[in-house]
């Protein structure tokens, strides 16, 4: 029985290394034996699962990304038995979606990245995900003179021999084509192909083939093209490499070329034109998914323009032009036996679902996550219901809903608890500044709270926290059970109280040693004395606290725990700031700044960014304004050129133009001084987080413990890496409208040659690159001398033509 998954939010920085370790190497055996072997042990569903898993895992620590991560690597290398063949463009995978959501996130990612109005269309084309081999087809001079598997997405097999023999791909290719071209596309084989293959096998005395993929691949794999040849494979183009000159400038045009051409290409793609057509055609095909003849496992969507391919570019080994939206995954019923609550270290109460064991997607699920108790009332799941499971897409498995008809007399609606299951503290909801409740609530306990201070003591010695070697949940548990260790600084006086440490380890130990003969009956064979090894563990444990009274600040802010407070947060601050000194002198500086509910909630109006909130707390301030609203109200609000949209969710949020306003005018009397804008428009930062760490800070308790562990170690400046550029280590900030370039992917540019990308103007910034219709960063920069550069400026300077 597979053993229930943990929530990625309640992984430690040292489970998630482990886990990730563990992911990178699983998913690469299965790689390995996916696109070497044509041999694999799972299903398309579960390996998606491991991959969400580790993506999941690394959106979380994205400092514990590793060189061998999943995320960075296409397929698996190319076997020895074949020759090698680069790919000079790599043959990229596409990202995966699994329901309707995650189609309208893409097209609403694309309309960002691009910087498109939402009358702007956006054409997609959809097409079947052929489940087969994928496959690089090199032309020279019309002439087919090169094969290649996708392999490692950056070199494949050569089997340019066995692909020859393929009837349906083509040897030549018609005058007109381009004198150099890769056609990309998918080796398969059909249902009835398949079963007749089989069958033949059978007769012969052969193994078998598991599936039509496998049976597609393998045969492409022979070292003797004559097998191939005897194989009915089949060939689909969709795709293309290096190319002279393309035959059209949209996705449609080049695919339509390829059909002129006698290439294959698949009769189900469509164009189209919005979210709901592509579900249509989604829909459609997954209707026709039985009687297609060959196996799909999605539908593929691509960006049409080809310019806007070019734009959007990359992330990862994935392009932002693509998604495949794969079909539905694997559901199953249980019961549900029990709600259980946990509780985090930052004091949030998260329910499980206890469940009567299933195999779902492969994997036996006994845990579901059910979020919070908004999603429990709102499902109405009750203990003792049949409950529907789901596990694939998801890599948690998720409670989808109960059956009706089975639902037990004795089940009643579940009620959350509403004080700490382990300190018995209130357990709360906060209000945001919108005036909506948290989604979580959480333990008012605080360091009183076991459940709490445990867990941020196991956070504070994680790897990518202060990283003490030895210092595991086990020792975490026991110091803090036995007094030893209640605050970090703590840890950093055990050396004072080694005879102590000795004495509660080894009860310990010799407890659990007894319990273990009593439980197998069996003595351990004794190399060395337990009280010999223990005393060992522990000088080795007390010389690696040693080691580390000296740590980067960016892992000491990690450290602390603060909520909402990750690594990339961390790193954001201790650049900002550069000095623990110069953090708490920026976090007093914010605390005296901070804005009022009015401000916030303004702020929180979908459409409202720092711009338009600028401008409309600008005129709030004017008088005619004031009356242009009493007078003309819809008039006014057009006059500062806010898109309908954001008018629509103004008038959404406080009811009318007039009461729009009155509470305008009161947010521009409770807005942000500049220190507390600066610290939440870092990157990594924001609203949510700035007011995490000031809440933080402003907590009595909170700043004591800092202190005091400030006179055990000493947080160290940390130091970016060198660069030719001219704006590395520069501050750049933005302003009015760029005509060659998005606002995303300028800032894009400046952040990877090494800058930071301020909202605002200060004394700090060194370039501030304007735009038309430049606003009143331009007048701020030039009463401060800072240097001005247009946007061909900027595109010379970083070298971003």
């Amino acid at each position: 029985m597979a053993k229930a998954q943990k929530p990625v939010e309640e992984h430690t920085a040292e489970e998630a290394a482990a886990e990730l370790a563990r992911l990178a190497a699983e998913i690469a055996e299965h790689d390995r034996r996916y696109h070497g072997e044509d041999a694999p042990v799972i299903s398309d569903a579960a390996y998606d699962a491991l991959r969400l898993r580790n993506e999941a895992i690394e959106g979380r620590f994205p400092d514990l990304v590793r060189d061998d991560s999943p995320s960075k690597r296409v397929g698996a290398g190319p076997a020895e038995r074949f020759g090698k063949a680069r790919h000079l463009v790599p043959m990229l995978s596409l990202s995966n979606g699994f329901n309707d959501g995650d189609v309208s996130e893409f097209i609403g990612r694309v309309r960002r990245f691009l910087n498109l109005g939402q009358d702007e269309v956006v054409e997609v084309t959809a097409e079947p995900k052929i489940d087969g081999l994928s496959i690089s087809l090199r032309y020279e001079n019309l002439k087919l003179i090169q094969a290649a598997t996708r392999g490692d997405g950056l070199e494949g097999e050569n089997v340019t021999a066995n692909v020859m023999t393929i009837a349906e791909v083509p040897k030549r290719l018609p005058q007109g084509a381009p004198d150099v071209i890769e056609v990309r596309g998918e080796i398969y084989m059909s249902h009835k192909d398949f079963a007749a293959l089989n069958e033949k096998q059978v007769q012969a005395g052969e193994k078998t083939f598991a599936n039509p993929r496998n049976s597609a691949a393998g045969s492409l794999r022979q070292l003797d093209p004559e097998i191939t040849a005897s194989r009915p494979l089949r060939f689909f183009a969709y795709a293309w490499g290096e190319v002279l000159e393309l035959p059209g400038e949209t996705q449609m045009a080049v695919i339509a070329a390829f059909g002129d051409w006698r290439l294959p290409v698949n009769p189900l793609l469509r164009l189209c034109r919005s979210v709901d057509e592509l579900l249509a055609h989604y829909r459609h095909i997954e209707a026709l998914r039985a009687e297609l003849g060959y196996d799909i496992d999605g539908v593929v969507y691509k960006v049409n323009r080809l310019d806007w391919q070019q734009r959007l570019g990359f992330v990862s080994r994935s392009p932002r032009w693509g998604l495949a939206h794969k079909f539905s995954a694997e559901k199953a019923t249980t019961v549900l036996e029990k709600i259980d609550i946990q509780v985090g270290r930052t004091g949030a109460l998260t329910p499980v679902a206890r469940l009567h064991p299933v195999t779902v997607g492969g994997v036996v699920v006994t845990n579901a996550t059910l979020h919070n108790e908004d999603e429990i009332a709102r499902k109405d799941i009750r203990e003792g219901d049949t409950v529907i499971v789901q596990r694939a897409g998801d890599v948690i498995p998720q409670i989808l809903g109960f059956v009706p008809e089975r639902r037990p007399a004795y089940a009643t609606p579940y009620v959350f608890p509403t004080e700490c299951p382990v300190c018995k503290s209130h357990a709360v909801r906060e209000e945001r500044a919108s005036g909506k409740m948290d989604a979580v609530r959480r333990c008012t306990g605080g360091l009183v709270c076991p459940a709490q201070a445990v867990e941020r003591l196991k956070h504070f010695v994680s790897r990518n926290a202060f990283d003490i070697e030895g210092f595991g949940d086990s020792y975490a548990q026991l110091l803090f059970e036995a007094g030893l260790v209640r605050n970090p600084a703590d840890i950093f006086r055990l050396h004072h109280q080694v005879e102590e440490i000795r004495r509660v380890v080894l009860q310990k130990r010799l407890v659990q040693a007894k319990e273990r003969v009593a439980r197998t009956g069996k003595k351990p064979k004794k190399v060395i004395s337990e009280s010999e090894r223990t005393y060992k563990e522990i000088d080795n444990l007390l010389l690696a606290i040693e080691d580390r009274h000296t740590i980067p600040l960016n892992r000491f802010i990690y450290a602390l725990g603060i909520p909402n407070v990750g690594e990339a947060t961390g790193k954001a601050l201790a650049k900002f700031s550069g000095t623990i000194e110069g953090l708490l002198r920026i976090l007093d500086e914010a605390a005296q700044g901070r804005p009022g509910s009015e401000w916030k909630r303004l702020s929180s109006v979908e459409g409202v960014g720092p711009i338009t909130c600028a401008r409309l707390l600008d005129a709030a301030k004017l008088e005619e304004f004031s009356d242009s609203i009493n007078a003309r109200p819809s008039d006014a609000l057009k006059s500062l050129r806010l898109a309908n949209t954001t008018v629509d969710n103004l008038i959404k949020e406080y009811g009318s133009p007039e009461s729009i306003v009155k509470h305008v005018s009161q947010a521009a009397l409770q807005a942000p001084k500049d220190a507390y804008r600066q610290l939440s428009e870092i990157k990594d930062i924001g609203l949510v987080v700035t007011d995490s760490l000031l809440d933080f800070y402003e907590e009595g308790h909170n700043r004591e413990i800092v202190l005091t562990l400030l006179l055990e170690v000493k947080p160290e400046q940390i130091h970016e890496l060198e660069s030719n550029s001219l704006i590395t280590g520069k501050t750049v900030a933005f302003t009015g409208t760029l005509e060659q370039m998005t606002r995303h992917e300028a800032k894009a540019v400046a952040e990877r040659l090494g800058a930071k990308v301020a909202g605002s103007v200060s004394k700090n910034t060194d370039f501030l690159v304007a735009g038309v219709e430049a606003g009143s960063k331009l007048k701020d920069a030039k009463a401060l001398g800072i240097k001005t550069l247009s946007e061909a400026e900027w595109i010379d300077l970083t070298g971003s033509h």
